[in-house]
Formats: C-alpha cells, sequence, structure tokens
C-alpha cells in the first residue's frame, strides 16, 4: 500500500498586492455580492468571470426555499459566460461573499458543485482558470481551479 498526497498551492495576497486588472475583477465580484437573492441563510456570495478577452461576467447566489432548486454564485457566473460568449474560455474567477456583518474575514471556497464545473470548464477550452478567493482579510490566488479538486470525475471516466 502507498500514500500519495495531494498539495494545493495557494498564494495569499492582501488585495492591494494584486495586480489593476484581478483588484478589479475583486471589486467586481464584490459589488455582485448586492445582487444575491438569499433570504434563507442571508449569506450573500458575488462572483465575476474575466474571460480572455477581458469581458467580465457577474454572477450572485439565488436562493429557493427548495434548497435544490437555487444556484451558486460561481455556476451563475460560468454559466451566463458559457451562455453569452461558448467561445471565450474563462480567465480567472473571483468570489466574494458577505453577510450581515459585512465582507468575511477570510476567503470563502467553491462548493464540491461548483469545483466539479470548474474542472469542467478547464478541459472544456484546455486552459487553466485562475482562483481569487477574496476575504477582509487577505485573498488566496489558486493558479488552476483544479487544483482545488485534484481527483475531479471527467469524461475520461464514461
Amino acid at each position: 500500500m502507498k500514500t500519495h498526497n495531494i498539495i494545493t498551492p495557494v498564494t495569499i495576497a492582501e488585495e492591494h498586492e494584486l495586480a489593476d486588472d484581478d483588484r478589479r475583477l475583486v471589486q467586481t465580484a464584490k459589488a455582485a455580492c448586492r445582487n444575491a437573492y438569499a433570504p434563507y441563510s442571508q449569506f450573500h456570495v458575488g462572483a465575476a468571470a474575466r474571460l480572455e478577452d477581458g469581458t467580465i461576467v457577474t454572477g450572485a447566489n439565488q436562493e429557493n426555499v427548495a434548497y435544490p432548486s437555487g444556484m451558486c454564485a460561481e455556476r451563475t457566473a460560468i454559466f451566463a459566460a458559457q451562455a453569452a460568449h461558448p467561445e471565450l474560455a474563462v480567465d480567472a474567477l473571483a468570489i466574494a461573499a458577505c453577510d450581515k456583518d459585512g465582507f468575511t474575514t477570510q476567503p470563502v471556497t467553491p462548493c464540491g458543485a461548483c469545483r466539479q464545473v470548474m474542472a469542467e470548464v478547464e478541459r472544456r477550452y484546455g486552459r487553466h482558470m485562475r482562483l481569487l478567493l477574496y476575504g477582509g482579510e487577505h485573498v488566496y490566488i489558486i493558479e488552476r481551479s483544479t487544483d482545488l479538486l485534484p481527483l475531479s470525475f471527467g469524461d475520461s471516466k464514461l
């Protein structure tokens, strides 16, 4: 029997240390939190996807009293981007979250379903998607979304 360690490289930066285009993307994700419909959890999440041509598409979580019928901000942004611009890969995705007290101090990470969708997007376009996960204290920068789901299910399993 062997043990195989999986390592997820994460760069930790303060918001002001980000490159201008990444800082704008994070600010857009923060602003997108205002578009969340979260009457049940009171947890507002915003996402901003920057496409390879620089176009930015936003998304926000949309809850429903029948919980499985809602949608996360990440998937809302990604699916909107793919529906409007199917020829363009997602270059980077910023995510921010807030509750009644304001933005979270620590970065919020995507759920498993969103991670699977991100892995599929990377496979679809044959390129990596950078993640910028905002928290009031710092931002996590992850160079490949698949680093968050290293043993993801893919079409090679079908």
